[in-house]
């Protein structure tokens, strides 16, 4: 007794002292930055203010609330539009620091999160933030905001003021990441909202936050202006110091990629993101590149691939047959396509994590990975556990080998060619629709072509181009068969896997789970990965997870993008320091400025 007593207490004691306060959290270990460090450690420290930078989008708006289920919104403003407890590194995989909050103090286990809120937070208007802003924000948007945001709720067991300036959130189930994952929420100021419907989507009110830009002026649907607050309250904290120094951020929006392009090559636009590396070098030649006033700037970064493709939607019966989706990937031409749209210069995703660290190796899984997998032996497919890999033509247009593949694996599952028609042992057509949103002609071109190519198959299939507002209602509701489908995926992989494959999104409208995956293997390795306490338990999780869902065959993978790649004006500078995530999110707006040359 007087061991296990003299454990016990020593155990407690080094909870508590590892509780203590702290500047920083990471998943894993400690924060790479001291308490204190100056700045992140890719930004410029005398970055000077001013400029504009404009870039354009391709699809329309007509809403501005991101925090809200209703209503098209620029995604921009979900990342520019507030501020959280704490912010990211992004030249660490999971590491957060202070932001609104002055320090965050852990449980032992992390079985809950308290945080000190600075002094002199303040919103837009001057008015300071307080707790009871703080506690209003979590409960408000836990049970009346956009999905993202609910699932967090629902794991806080309590929420509680303990000082004039500390909250405290103590969470109901063991998961490590809810210690950062709850300083990430945006914090709105109540009084705004006294008496408002909060879930009704409006462009007439704007929410009121403490973020270092404002929105100052709009149009629906053609353009938004956000303007540098210079009274924003938090300019010299390190976490800020090189940041944020643009004097607008303005964000245009087109109808297709033909418009935004030609407003870039006109002077509308002086920042242009480019996703076909073809396009890159071919078309980049225009007057104002070739006099030096557009610069072509490529960015390396190391973070996952994630899945770019068409989602085959297996709550649909005709893909609930993983041969019928394994002939569907067979029938892919994608050396083809690849060599008509890029000149075979950009390389194809091999897995959801593919391009990192905790992508799955080739062969047979081993290890941890194989330890984690064998309880489901039974119900994963192949490849799960003896590997995997994508089929590969001979790049001809024809693609003979894999189409007699895909053909056999029709067959396998019921399905044969009858009077020229691919049909079931009923004589009912296989046939199904593409859905896509238009102003997307590199997408469109890629579904033509595989449409061609089922046609071999004598399999018809229908593409239908539809607007934004459309696409957004039917993809939200898991109404189309197979469209096109892109989901980055980050080196922290942690609760948002549950929104992007987890089984509850089989029901559950508004998830990412477009495909229905319903895997009782895909939510244990995701529960693996969310308590992990170390990292290579955490790696090993989620290369099990990349398995399973990668020879799940949901989605028909494109290419990856291993650079990003951005043309701009020559004004527009960013440090020689590039994060470990790239070009990545809000990278070009928090650390570019405007020089003049």
């Amino acid at each position: 007794m007087g061991a296990i007593s003299l454990i016990l207490t020593s155990g407690l004691a080094a909870g508590v002292a590892w509780a203590d306060p702290q500047h920083g959290i990471a998943m894993y270990g400690d924060p790479a930055l001291p308490p204190d460090f100056v700045s992140l450690p890719y930004v410029n420290q005398d970055a000077p203010k001013g400029g504009v930078i404009a870039a354009g989008e391709v699809g329309s708006f007509d809403s501005l609330n991101p925090y809200i289920q209703k209503g098209r919104v620029p995604w921009q403003l979900r990342f520019l539009g507030s501020e959280s407890l704490m912010g990211r590194n992004w030249d660490e995989p999971f590491s957060l620091y202070g932001l609104l909050a002055e320090s965050i103090e852990v449980g032992p286990n992390r079985e809950w999160a308290e945080f000190t809120l600075r002094d002199g937070a303040k919103f837009s208007d001057g008015s300071p933030v307080t707790i009871d802003d703080v506690m209003w924000s979590y409960e408000t948007l836990g049970t009346q905001g956009h999905g993202r945001y609910r699932g967090l709720w629902g794991k806080i067991d309590k929420m509680e003021k303990t000082g004039p300036n500390k909250v405290k959130f103590t969470f109901n189930v063991e998961d490590r990441e809810l210690a950062l994952i709850v300083g990430m929420r945006p914090i709105l100021k109540k009084a705004q909202w006294d008496g408002v419907d909060f879930e009704q989507s409006r462009l007439d009110l704007l929410p009121i936050t403490s973020a270092p830009y404002v929105i100052e002026d709009y149009e629906a649907g053609r353009y938004v202006s956000l303007k540098r607050n210079p009274e924003y309250w938090g300019k010299d904290l390190p976490f800020r110091r090189g940041t944020m120094n643009f004097d607008e951020i303005r964000m245009e929006f087109f109808g297709d990629e033909t418009a935004m392009f030609e407003a870039f090559k006109g002077g509308v636009l002086n920042s242009n993101r480019e996703f076909n590396v073809e396009k890159w070098q071919t078309q980049y030649g225009f007057p104002a590149v070739s006099a030096g006033e557009v610069v072509k700037s490529e960015i390396p970064h190391a973070r996952p691939s994630g899945i770019i493709g068409l989602a085959m939607n297996t709550r649909r019966e005709l893909f609930q047959d993983w041969r019928v989706r394994d002939a569907l990937i067979h029938a892919f031409n994608f050396e083809y396509i690849n060599e008509t749209l890029t000149g075979s210069q950009q390389p194809r995703i091999t897995s959801y994590f593919s391009n990192s660290v905790l992508g799955m190796q080739d062969g047979p899984a081993t290890g941890k990975v194989k330890e984690l997998l064998e309880p489901f032996k039974d119900d994963l497919l192949p490849g799960a556990l003896d590997g995997y890999t994508l089929p590969v033509s001979d790049g001809s247009e024809r693609n003979r080998k894999n189409l007699r593949k895909a053909l056999a694996l029709m067959e396998e599952a019921g399905y044969t060619v009858q009077d020229g028609v691919m049909k079931d042992q009923n004589g009912t057509p296989f046939t199904f629709e593409i859905l896509m949103r238009k102003g997307n002609a590199e997408h469109e071109r890629i579904a033509d072509t595989y449409q061609q190519a089922l046609k071999r198959m004598s399999i018809d299939v229908s593409i239908n181009s539809i607007d934004s507002a459309q696409y957004k209602e039917r993809t939200v509701e898991y109404d189309f068969d197979m469209t096109f489908y892109w989901r980055g995926v980050s080196l922290s992989p942690g609760n948002e896997q549950h929104n992007y494959w987890g089984s509850n999104g089989v029901e559950t409208q508004g998830t990412r789970n477009w495909m229905g995956i319903n895997s009782p293997a895909v939510d244990a390795m995701i529960t693996s990965i969310l308590t992990s306490t170390t990292r290579d338990d955490f790696i090993a999780s989620t290369r099990a997870l990349d398995r399973v869902l990668t020879s799940g065959r949901y989605v028909i993978p494109f290419y990856t993008y291993t650079n990003g790649r951005l043309a701009h004006a020559k004004e527009l500078q960013f440090p020689e320091r590039i994060p470990v995530y790239g070009d990545w999110i809000t990278w070009q707006s928090d650390v570019w400025w405007w020089e003049e040359k």
